[in-house]
């Protein structure tokens, strides 16, 4: 355990190539159902006594995905079994003793057999059979939330007490063998067992290495803001100003470091939960209704609402504004977290403003820039801490699609796209290269892009992104449109998932930090 979420460590969820009890790879939330339907599907036709269980949080089941999958489920008729950890008292309140003894009578032979014999005996008596049916939801809607499920074609038992785990185990045997869709409920308390973590669930979620007899979390060293916070203080200086910004997050509220926001601006705060189809269109309405939204969101999950990014923001060129954090490497989180793709699927995109700030004050002003934008825009920005730069309290829109030299060279001209910069010039010092911070991923700054071709016999481009399709073939692509042969050296994420490590382990590992890309672009020229 002691090497989980580290390099070559445990991952930090399930993943099939560590253990043959992990079923599914996974790090996103909202997908257990859907995959133990398919599963449930394949049992069936092979005639097996398999038994496939889902289990899923209160929080997951928010997401569409979710509710798609039992609503099929509830179609098919496949055999399983879905257990909700509801940890949160978000479906219902607490549980008591009737709650627990309801739930072993509903799941228990007795009931069952009553209930699947009937059904036998009223087959041929329509009407008597109908009011038994409505009788019995009556009954249990009285005393149990079922409804919405018992709806969507699953018989419902709970809720029980997670914590009293002999009476758990008892509705489990008990609904081993039923057929059909299935769903128990089970309350538990987040924490639960460690004092600490029960006054504090958001706190100890996910946490650093601790020592639980000192009963609270280290306090983390920070040589200066992150890039979330930087975010978050811009988001309440423009609400304080504009009084038309609306803010939106898929349930990242602390993570996105809009905890301020959400205190000082509760009526213009909106957390959808884990939902961010719903996120992007939900902000497609309100650019609709007059309002300026901004989504905060992280790399990895704007990839689920890819759909909602094109047809219901890009197409119909809504000032809507994404806030993408946790871009580029994230580090312990691994493969299923690193924000890897966000330039590479945006930049196809019509209509889409990127920027790629090189450090907090850049941040602040693109942010900025994006809300005064027109249009779609978005802007990409790391996990962590920036490079120390002093963030400007004055707000300036900057020219849209426009980048600046940061360093005059000979010979070899770097392209630097977001916080690659220090490194960037940091290698430029020792080779005399130029440095352009180019700012925009889309639209490119072509007149830059010119002069660096005129002037130097290399353009290396750098970026914490994948290399395919990233804003490096952005600018392979201009100069192939521009009839402009130069030789280019790409720099970026390779062709594959990134595993879990620090962020410098891993910048190091790919060779995209200071040395690694001093290494690549002497490989480069000594070819």
């Amino acid at each position: 355990m002691q090497t989980i979420r580290k390099r070559n460590g445990l991952h930090a969820f399930p993943w099939r190539k560590e253990s043959e009890y992990d079923v599914l790879s996974v790090g996103h939330s909202s997908t257990s159902i859907s995959a133990a339907l398919g599963l449930a599907i394949t049992v069936a036709k092979e005639g097996s006594n398999r038994k496939v269980v889902s289990v899923i949080g209160d929080g997951a089941i928010t997401a569409g995905m979710a509710f798609e999958a039992m609503n099929h489920a509830g179609d098919v008729h496949s055999d399983m079994l879905i257990v909700l950890n509801d940890n949160e008292m978000s479906i219902s309140k607490n549980v008591g003793a009737l709650n627990n003894h309801l739930a072993q009578l509903l799941s228990g032979n007795f009931y069952t057999s009553i209930r699947e014999g009937g059904k036998k005996i009223l087959a041929g008596s329509p009407p008597i059979k109908e009011w038994v049916r409505r009788a019995e939801e009556h009954l249990k809607g009285m005393v149990v939330p079922s409804t919405l499920f018992e709806e969507l074609g699953f018989n419902y038992i709970g809720p029980v007490d997670g914590h009293d785990v002999e009476d758990l185990v008892k509705s489990l045997k008990n609904m081993r063998n039923l057929k059909g869709p299935q769903l128990l409920h089970v309350m538990t308390k987040k924490g639960k067992g460690y004092e600490p973590a029960e006054k504090d669930p958001i706190g100890y979620h996910a946490v650093p290495k601790f020592n639980p007899a000192e009963n609270t979390l280290p306090k983390a060293i920070a040589s200066g803001p992150t890039f979330s916070k930087v975010f978050g203080d811009w988001l309440c200086d423009m609400a304080a100003e504009d009084d038309k910004l609306l803010a939106i997050t898929p349930a990242m509220r602390e993570g996105s470091g809009m905890v301020r926001f959400s205190e000082e601006f509760p009526d213009r705060y909106f957390d959808v939960a884990i939902a961010e189809q719903h996120a992007v269109t939900l902000g497609t309405g309100m650019a609709i209704g007059g309002y300026n939204p901004v989504i905060a969101i992280y790399s990895t999950f704007l990839q689920r609402s890819y759909d909602q990014l094109i047809h219901d923001v890009a197409i119909m060129e809504l000032p809507v504004m994404f806030a993408i954090d946790r871009s580029g490497l994230v580090g312990a989180d691994g493969q299923t977290h690193q924000g890897a793709f966000d330039l590479s699927f945006m930049r196809c995109i019509p209509n889409m403003v990127i920027m790629a700030p090189s450090d907090e004050n850049e941040c602040r002003q693109m942010l900025y820039t994006g809300h005064k934008h027109s249009g779609p825009s978005a802007v990409r920005y790391p996990r962590g801490t920036g490079c120390g730069a002093k963030v400007q309290k004055q707000m300036t829109a900057l020219p849209i699609g426009k980048g600046v030299i940061r360093r005059q060279g000979e010979g070899i001209a770097i392209l630097s796209f977001g916080t690659m910069l220090s490194a960037a010039l940091e290698v430029a010092e020792r080779l005399n290269s130029s440095v352009a911070d180019m700012r925009f991923v889309k639209p490119l700054d072509e007149a830059l892009i010119d002069q660096l071709v005129a002037n130097h016999d290399v353009l290396v481009t750098v970026e914490e992104n994948a290399i395919a399709g990233g804003a490096g073939t952005g600018i392979l692509e201009y100069l192939m449109k521009s009839y402009q042969i130069k030789p280019v050296l790409q720099i970026g994420l390779p062709d594959k998932f990134v595993h879990q490590g620090t962020q410098e382990e891993l910048h190091e590992e790919l060779e995209i930090d200071a040395k690694g890309i001093e290494a690549q672009i002497q490989r480069y020229l000594n070819q």
